[in-house]
């Protein structure tokens, strides 16, 4: 299968916005609103799905809160795991009648961070121009003038990065069902699912125009994930 596959694409018509959520009572709030406020920015429905992945904080009761504001969608599930909360989310928004639809814009992000007001607009400013997948960067308020500086000197903020961050994705809802979707992973599901687009000739845009602002915190959810590459910059800076 090649690129050619997805040549021919209808226009966005839809959007589904996913988001996993393990005990993130303190940040999932500042999450929300600010997905909500950039969902408002595009004249296309957007489908917000939050999925409380084994919760045993208030995470549920912020999630219910906004869920009867927007008309969002809540999910329950027990995995323990972002793959398969991420998986599920996009599931629940279409179900298997919805595989064949070419409609629809597939975007996650995490609820330990903030989307800029213009972040859903710029993914489907970039499907409107081709794009099949769209790999986004991320920001982070740093504590450490040392660590900063380490952390700037190893991520590229630019056009073309190769980053992939789950907290800033997006895809046609053809491109995902077609490589099979995210994988019921702990950690490393975007990177997963982003390699077997590429394997499968579908181009990827690592673009850097709407990054997303992500938590600096050093206990992370995902093991090995964000959280854990700062420990390990830490490490490296004290050695």
């Amino acid at each position: 299968m090649g690129v050619e596959v997805f040549d021919k694409q209808a226009p966005i018509e839809r959007a589904v916005v996913v988001v996993p959520v393990h005990n993130e009572e303190a940040l999932l709030d500042s999450c929300l609103s600010a997905l909500v406020r950039s969902c408002e920015q595009v004249d296309i429905d957007v489908d917000l799905v939050v999925v409380l992945d084994s919760c045993t904080d208030t995470s549920a009761d912020i999630a219910a809160t906004w869920a009867d504001k927007v008309d969002a969608t809540v999910l329950t599930i027990e995995r323990r795991n972002v793959g398969a909360a991420r998986a599920a989310g996009f599931l629940s928004a279409t179900g298997p009648a919805g595989k064949a639809q070419d409609n629809t814009w597939f975007a996650t992000t995490d609820a330990d961070s903030t989307v800029g007001l213009e972040w859903i607009s710029s993914h489907l400013a970039h499907a409107a121009q081709g794009a099949h997948a769209v790999a986004g960067t991320v920001v982070t308020e740093l504590d450490s003038p040392a660590l900063t500086l380490v952390y700037d000197a190893g991520y590229r903020h630019r056009s073309g990065h190769r980053h992939v961050h789950g907290t800033n994705l997006g895809l046609r809802s053809d491109v995902y069902w077609t490589v099979g979707g995210f994988g019921a992973l702990t950690t490393g599901e975007d990177v997963d699912l982003m390699a077997r687009v590429e394997r499968a000739g579908v181009p990827v845009l690592y673009s850097c125009d709407s990054p997303v602002l992500t938590s600096s915190r050093r206990s992370g959810r995902a093991p090995d994930g964000f959280a854990a590459h700062l420990q390990d910059l830490e490490l490296a800076i004290a050695r």
